[in-house]
């Protein structure tokens, strides 16, 4: 999960300036693809290769995930790096509540809770940043 995140913070780095979210999320993706056959090859023999599973792996990888990517880097343009740390930490949250939408999960109230917290968390550093960018009043 550690190299996850900084790989993560890696990547929100380099898309600040993007000029072309989409195409740039397609370069990244394009790249990747190595690693890829990499893991295959030395997974060929445990692997069960369907053609559902191609065709799922591509849809969640290639399709949602790249357009999840191409949206955060099209975001990033407005907002500052603590603003975005901040808001990242959304994305479990919002991934857990597609699975309510898409996969028929239920909203428990460990969800419900965590969601409140996350949301409160994002909240109260957000007031906080813009209530210390305010003058303070000098007493005589």
């Amino acid at each position: 999960m550690a190299v996850s995140g900084i790989s993560w913070g890696f990547y929100t780095l380099a898309g600040r300036h993007s000029a072309q979210p989409l195409a740039d999320t397609a370069n990244i993706f394009l790249r990747s693809l190595a690693f890829i056959v990499v893991l295959v090859f030395f997974n060929l023999g445990s692997a069960k290769i369907t053609e559902d599973g191609i065709v799922l792996a591509v849809i969640s990888g290639a399709i949602t995930s790249g357009l999840g990517y191409a949206i955060w880097y099209s975001a990033l343009a407005g907002l500052s790096l603590s603003q975005a740390a901040i808001f990242q930490l959304t994305v479990p949250m919002i991934a857990a509540f597609g699975g309510v939408i898409f996969s028929n999960e239920a909203i428990t109230t460990q969800l419900a809770i965590a969601s409140l917290l996350i949301l409160g968390g994002v909240l109260v550093v957000t007031l906080g940043q813009k209530y210390t960018r305010l003058p303070l009043k000098k007493t005589p």
